[in-house]
């Protein structure tokens, strides 16, 4: 009951980072509010944006819980934190490379802008851990095994909802009170790096899983 109580809250707490995250697409929507002058253009921008955020956390998240139903936890977890390293790796590496689009995106546009970019961040690699640890596991002769993929699958769809409306109402929220207080200079003055926190953060979760799944092999 802990263990999960603590996933489901990590789902949640990744999901506000990632909705204060200016990456992740509050800024572009206030941007394209201050273009039109009409605060109806940042909630337009923001539903397109999370549909494109949940499609890429979607991927890995269902992926994740297909494979935590079929492989065992420590396999899964070892494979995860190693993925996670190697991802940590290349955005030292190529940290300044951003997808972009056109500033006047239509809808179709910014969804698939925020795919790229949530990808491009790693935001959905960091929920596998936690629906690794969320899937259910089950002997594999057992009766109970043949509903875990189903069960496997519904838990990762769960996952991305929770995750895709923490996200939502931090994004919506920020962007609000930026368009219509703070203005975007907010980010010169008082804004801390967020790309660095999120790599700190990559590379803390990478170790972590690894080490937890490494343990699970050889205990």
């Amino acid at each position: 009951m802990g263990q999960e109580v603590w996933a489901w809250g990590s789902l949640v707490a990744l999901g506000f980072f990632h909705g204060l995250n200016p990456a992740m697409g509050w800024l572009f929507a206030v941007a394209l509010g201050l273009q039109e002058r009409r605060l109806s253009a940042v909630f337009r921008a923001l539903v397109p944006i999370a549909l494109g955020h949940a499609g890429a956390v979607g991927v890995v998240a269902i992926a994740a819980a297909l494979l935590g139903a079929t492989l065992p936890r420590p396999v899964v977890l070892t494979g995860a934190g190693a993925v996670l390293l190697l991802f940590t790796g290349w955005r030292i590496w190529r940290r300044t490379r951003h997808p972009r689009t056109r500033f006047r995106a239509n809808a179709l546009q910014l969804a698939l802008w925020s795919f790229l970019m949530a990808t491009a961040h790693g935001a959905g690699l960091m929920l596998a851990p936690v629906i690794a640890a969320l899937t259910p596991q089950t002997p594999p002769m057992s009766e109970h095994s043949l509903h875990l993929p189903s069960q496997s699958l519904t838990l990762g769809i769960l996952a991305v909802a929770v995750h895709t409306l923490a996200m939502f109402s931090a994004m919506t929220l920020t962007a609000l009170v930026v368009y219509r207080e703070l203005g975007v200079q907010i980010l010169n003055r008082a804004w801390f790096n967020v790309d660095l926190v999120w790599i700190v953060v990559l590379a803390g979760t990478g170790l972590i899983t690894f080490g937890a799944g490494l343990y699970g092999l050889v205990r």
